[in-house]
């Protein structure tokens, strides 16, 4: 039997929050936005997480939890590697095609691709079961459209957003950088390769640490392996997750609470899917080699 579940999730960021929007020409990083409508009828940008950054660093935690068990580390393709990491790519098939009786193998013992979908061995993609909702701040521009009430006290955005600064010095004319070249000057230039170090500075758009967020998780008709598998999956991001951009230099940690709900099915039974895969490790292997 399958079940539909969803998680109904309350983040909070841990530190700073960053994402990209729109490209531009200045060394200021803006937030990414989307237009909300507000029960006035105006239309606000608010700054707005994809739900595309969420699921990414889910697939990639699911990807880390499967391959910790599975041990599957230099023993597949390419193809199937970036399909488990990132989707794969759409590309003209190296193999045989992925026959449907294949397609329906690979869900069963590739939890990860049964949960996200991905592209490999031969076109349509594989489509997963997880939905996952764009993460929206709780301030009162988003107020008319939360799903659940927040106690404490709603912020405008425009009171939260901050601009965080970086500096990045080019050290090439110090005395601890290796010289290029013989010569002291930049080629064609006749400029002395000392006087090119400069300070730039970079500014990033951020929502601060402590800003509370909604989203959701649902797995729509999963098994009971698919559950248990997601349900890990989960419990480890929410114990060390990042959200957003630029998690190298601190930004984007994330704490994270949920309640499941059983939408539809009889519910998820306990399932051990460590137990029930690690003996066909090397049947997952060979799935995996269908990815190409």
């Amino acid at each position: 039997m399958r079940s539909t579940v969803r998680w109904d999730v309350e983040l909070t960021a841990l530190s700073s929050i960053s994402q990209k929007g729109e490209e531009s020409e200045t060394t200021t990083t803006l937030f990414r936005r989307e237009p909300i409508l507000q029960p006035d009828g105006r239309k606000v940008l608010v700054p707005v997480v994809s739900g595309n950054s969420l699921r990414g660093a889910l697939r990639r935690t699911a990807e880390e939890l499967f391959r910790d068990v599975i041990g599957y580390e230099r023993q597949i393709p390419l193809s199937a590697a970036h399909a488990l990491r990132n989707g794969g790519n759409l590309s003209k098939v190296a193999g045989d095609s992925l026959t449907g009786r294949r397609r329906q193998r690979l869900r069963e013992l590739v939890p990860p691709i049964s949960l996200f979908g991905g592209n490999g061995g031969g076109a349509p993609p594989i489509d997963g079961c997880l939905k996952v909702g764009k993460v929206v701040p709780r301030v009162k521009e988003t107020e008319s459209i939360m799903s659940r009430p927040y106690p404490g006290v709603l912020m405008s955005q425009f009171e939260l957003m901050s601009l965080e600064s970086y500096s990045r010095f080019d050290d090439a004319g110090t005395k601890s950088f290796p010289a290029p070249f013989d010569a002291d000057t930049v080629p064609g230039s006749g400029t002395s390769a000392h006087q090119t170090s400069m300070l730039m500075r970079f500014e990033v758009e951020t929502l601060p640490a402590g800003t509370h967020f909604e989203t959701f998780l649902r797995l729509d008709r999963a098994t009971d392996r698919d559950i248990a598998f997601f349900s890990d999956v989960w419990e480890r991001f929410s114990r060390d997750g990042f959200l957003g951009g630029r998690s190298a230099i601190g930004h984007g940690r994330v704490r994270a609470e949920s309640e499941l709900t059983v939408l539809t099915g009889p519910g998820p039974q306990v399932a051990d899917w460590r137990a029930e895969l690690e003996p066909l490790r090397e049947d997952v292997i060979e799935a995996l080699g269908w990815l190409t």
